[in-house]
């Protein structure tokens, strides 16, 4: 009897194994994962020489494991059993009681090169330079990280970044200002960036360091324009149990009107926008709900006709706040360095500009190389 039930067992676990092959080879094969919003390996092709270093090999096995049949299922699986048997860890994201959460390995920014391009971008700049470092959700919220996880600081990231640009470079304290209202909805529960709010709420205290008097809160009217917003943490995770986020546009009826909105791709092509793109809440990245598609540069232009101009040197924590930059200015020049493949000098002169703005999360610094492309050649 014993015999028999093992001879079973294997024909059962070879069926299945098959059954589970065969399901992967035919089953129809995608080029996006919109649950983790990134692209999915494609077959790799054959050669020699990728067989005898070993790297068709490496190239297949990615393959197989982002295309096997289930695999949604099987991640989601994961997620549950990871979070409800082990510790409340899903691909460094801790699942908090009411929000994800960026686990902090230790491995803080490098922010010495990083400071020294600022140094030297505020010495060839006839204007003036201001710089704004902005936590993520994990620097705001550490205290809901156990004691050990929370290795690093980014307000010691932030003081460390602050103290190595030269006194020419006007520091905005954003961590302060975020930490004291963490008892509002200032970050995304699914996503480690701020939401519309907590942009908001810094954009009064940097509005004034530029020389003007913020627009008051309640001078806006509110669109939520979806609450199923699920970011970067979500993807990472798959943990669907926290309540999916809203995404806001806040609207100044009174105010400065936008002109023209221009994206400027690296071979100088033109193409008009809007300031929001409301298309991107059907896709499976609502974050550009704010700006579009992502761009080397964005030209905006408005009816007000004070002539004042501002350069913002930015990654995507700035998106959802150009808007409230709007209300001041004639002329907002926003760009991204990550998305240049060009020296920035070969689009804009930034001595153009009597004010540029470097708005960055602090987590998002230390890749040196797309910074130095915003220093004259």
């Amino acid at each position: 009897m014993k015999k028999f039930r093992n001879i079973l067992t294997a024909i059962l676990f070879f069926a299945f194994t098959l059954a589970f092959l065969t399901a992967t080879i035919i089953r129809k094969k995608g080029t996006v994962s919109y649950q983790e919003n990134r692209l999915l390996k494609s077959k790799p092709s054959v050669c020699t020489g990728a067989f005898i270093n070993g790297e068709y090999v490496n190239q297949l096995s990615g393959y197989i494991a982002d295309h096997f049949a289930g695999r949604s299922r099987w991640m989601n699986a994961k997620s549950f059993i990871e979070t409800n048997v082990g510790e409340r860890i899903v691909n460094d994201v801790y699942i908090a009681d009411n929000m994800l959460l960026g686990i902090d390995r230790g491995e803080q920014s490098e922010t010495a090169q990083f400071a020294d391009t600022i140094n030297k971008f505020s010495k060839t700049c006839e204007g003036s330079v201001f710089f704004a470092a902005i936590p993520s959700s994990s620097g705001v919220y550490d205290d809901l990280l156990p004691e050990y996880m929370n290795i690093g600081s980014e307000k010691t990231q932030i003081d460390g970044l602050y103290s190595s640009l030269d006194s020419s470079v006007k520091k905005i304290d954003a961590y302060s200002i975020l930490r004291m209202l963490n008892d509002n909805y200032i970050y995304y529960r699914n996503d480690s960036k701020w939401t519309s709010y907590g942009a908001y709420c810094v954009y009064r205290t940097v509005i004034q360091k530029l020389g003007f008097s913020p627009i008051p809160y309640d001078k806006y009217t509110i669109e939520h324009v979806t609450g199923d917003f699920r970011g970067n943490l979500y993807n990472k995770s798959q943990y669907s149990s926290i309540k999916a986020d809203m995404l806001d546009i806040y609207e100044y009826s009174g105010g400065t009107e936008i002109t023209s909105c221009v994206a400027i791709d690296n071979n100088g092509n033109i193409r008009e926008r809007g300031l929001f793109s409301k298309s991107s809440i059907n896709t499976n990245d609502m974050y550009r709900l704010y700006l579009g598609e992502p761009a080397p540069i964005i030209n905006i232009k408005t009816n007000l006709g004070n002539g004042r101009r501002l350069l913002v040197i930015k990654d995507d924590f700035a998106n959802c706040f150009i808007s409230f930059l709007t209300q001041h200015y004639s002329e907002i020049c926003v760009v991204s360095p990550d998305q240049l493949d060009k020296n920035l000098g070969e689009f804009i002169d930034v001595n153009d500009y009597e004010q540029t703005l470097f708005l960055f999360g602090i987590g998002n610094i230390s890749d040196d190389l797309c910074f130095e492309k915003i220093l004259p050649q």
